[in-house]
């Protein structure tokens, strides 16, 4: 096996790196590993997390070989990128490659999106001092269904973030939404070139619209991320968070699968990332792993797949998902937040990719 561009000698367990499997990344010089990882946990977003547990999660996951690593100045409202920051520190910088995004930050939904080029240009400054980095590998447009217009989007914010690419500040540029259309249309009608999506919890064992949409994508040698294997937190033991946008029929079928994997000490997550493992179309499956014991569970999935008993649950929890008559919650954030933005309602509006 050729060892990847990302390994370094004397850091990396070489024979770890042998077992990851690396592919090109759309039509960048990157070839990333088929597991990476995602930092939304490091913040509150999803419960409690500690920083030298997140260090040594960072450490452990790239000396074993995963070397694409996924965050933005949202997750905790810049906590997530402020942590990263400090886990890379002593980490060869050529052992991994870094993906952040620009234009979703606040709480407050009246300041949660800004996809101004001036806001842009300010925040990749703030976000490379966060990291202490010089350069991203990756820029993305986070979340692009939330902007007023899609011309914004393809007007003002993708030429800023070329104008960073030219200046160095990121090698590649990509988008991320939940309504995979979105994506798709933005990637036909852009004028700057975009490298690669970020789809996240469409590509599930609830969920597989991404599937349809691969051919096209893989036309136009945009690389693609699946992200959220678990449905955020959906489909795991522990359940999601109270913010989880999805409808209750879903969350109640999610929870009867969780009984039954608890009752058979089953771990309803990686019975998740198994399934999304099966797809080869994607290049990465990005997890949020806050804890060395997940990235113990992940790799272990990647690489030895499910026990006899772990493979007679997850046939029960698919056939039991096979009953869903709503498999997403497609619009209902866009919805609740133009609702906010006008004055229609004054709920509140908080969710996390």
């Amino acid at each position: 096996m050729v060892l990847p561009k990302t390994f370094v000698e004397g850091f990396h367990d070489e024979e770890e790196v042998k077992r990851m499997k690396y592919t090109k990344f759309g039509n960048t010089d990157m070839y990333v590993s088929k597991l990476s990882i995602g930092t939304g946990g490091f913040s509150y977003f999803y419960g409690d997390y500690n920083v030298e547990e997140c260090k040594k999660t960072i450490y452990k996951a790239i000396k074993s070989g995963i070397n694409y690593i996924d965050t933005g100045p949202w997750y905790g409202h810049g906590t997530a990128e402020e942590i990263l920051g400090k886990c890379l520190e002593g980490i060869p910088r050529k052992a991994y490659y870094v993906a952040t995004k620009i234009g979703r930050y606040e709480q407050d939904p009246k300041l949660m999106f800004n996809f101004s080029s001036q806001k842009t240009k300010e925040s990749i400054d703030v976000t490379l001092k966060r990291l202490k980095l010089d350069y991203v590998d990756v820029l993305q447009v986070h979340d692009i269904e939330f902007a007023p217009n899609m011309d914004i989007i393809l007007n003002e914010t993708l030429p800023t973030l070329q104008e960073l690419k030219e200046a160095g500040k990121t090698k590649y540029i990509g988008i991320t939404g939940y309504p995979v259309s979105t994506l798709v249309e933005c990637i036909e009608k852009s004028k700057v070139e975009i490298n690669m999506i970020l789809s996240y919890t469409r590509l599930t064992m609830i969920d597989n619209t991404l599937k349809s949409f691969i051919p096209i994508l893989k036309s136009k040698n945009i690389g693609i991320v699946n992200a959220a294997a678990n449905g955020m937190g959906l489909l795991t033991n522990s359940g999601p968070q109270d913010w989880h946008p999805a409808y209750k029929e879903i969350k109640d079928v999610a929870s009867q699968a969780q009984q039954i994997c608890k009752e058979n000490d089953v771990e309803l997550g990686k019975l998740a990332v198994h399934h999304s493992l099966q797809e080869e179309d994607t290049e990465t499956i990005l997890i949020g792993m806050n804890t060395t014991k997940l990235v113990d569970m992940n790799l272990d999935v990647f690489y030895n797949g499910l026990t006899e008993k772990e493979q007679t649950v997850y046939k029960q929890v698919i056939s039991l998902f096979d009953k869903l008559t709503v498999r997403h919650w497609e619009n209902v954030e866009l919805k609740n937040y133009r609702k906010i933005i006008k004055g229609e309602d004054s709920s509140g509006f908080f969710t996390t990719k």
